[in-house]
């Protein structure tokens, strides 16, 4: 039975804000499917494509489909990352709420689906910098970063296509380029999450007397002088 439209959290309406008008997604991990849903509903989609691996929240994506009136425009289908999809089925897909590494092990996962993506939105919840070295290397753009504060954590959304990314410095690709680039409003409170991140491994690496451990704290000591220079000097991104 169709209700009223689906209102989103913060990170999820931001998410929708990326995805062009009039093309079909795929969300990667849909659990209640509410971001296809709200999409399709709001005319931004007019189809959608919504899996997740686990049985429980895929039978809770396809009953919320059922529910909606929306089992002709949304398909709903349970399976590992990109497998489910054919080939040039979806343009843009989402990836939202994982880690970053099993988000870029899902993406080099189906590398025949993701050939014809035009548009990819990824949200990780860790290891951004990690991914977006991982798309840089593989051939995809970061055309567009975010920064999402909600319930007292903050979320960055990568926004990629393919082509070809012109910052391969590591530091820049962990804090995000675009985000330095735009001087985004909560890139301060960004930069002193991922120093306090710094920190904590520092201090875990301080108990080790290995020479990996010793090579490991001089590597992230270099890599936290330069976040915090850009956080205390509000450095932008060199031209």
């Amino acid at each position: 039975m169709e209700g009223s439209h689906l209102e989103l959290t913060g990170r999820l309406a931001a998410i929708t804000g990326f995805i062009p008008p009039g093309t079909v997604i795929a969300d990667i991990g849909t659990d209640h499917a509410r971001l296809p849903v709200y999409v399709v509903e709001r005319g931004i989609c007019h189809a959608a494509v919504a899996t997740d691996l686990n049985e429980k929240p895929y039978r809770s994506a396809l009953q919320a489909v059922q529910n909606r009136g929306l089992a002709g425009k949304i398909s709903v289908r349970r399976g590992d990352g990109l497998r489910p999809l054919r080939p040039g089925e979806a343009e843009v897909v989402v990836v939202a709420g994982m880690g970053g590494n099993t988000i870029r092990q899902i993406l080099a996962g189906a590398p025949e689906v993701l050939a014809r993506v035009r548009r990819l939105i990824l949200q990780p919840m860790v290891d951004g910098g990690d991914l977006r070295r991982w798309l840089a290397e593989n051939g995809w753009r970061l055309v567009d970063e975010t920064l999402v504060e909600e319930g007292g954590h903050l979320y960055v959304i990568d926004v990629a296509e393919p082509g070809r990314e012109t910052v391969t410095d590591p530091v820049l690709l962990e804090i995000g380029p675009r985000l330095l680039e735009q001087g985004h409003p909560l890139l301060s409170a960004y930069l002193d999450k991922l120093a306090a991140g710094y920190h904590r491994v520092l201090y875990a690496l301080a108990r080790s007397r290995s020479s990996e451990a010793l090579h490991r704290t001089v590597e992230l000591t270099v890599r936290l002088k330069r976040i915090k220079d850009y956080l205390e000097n509000n450095r932008q991104l060199p031209d």
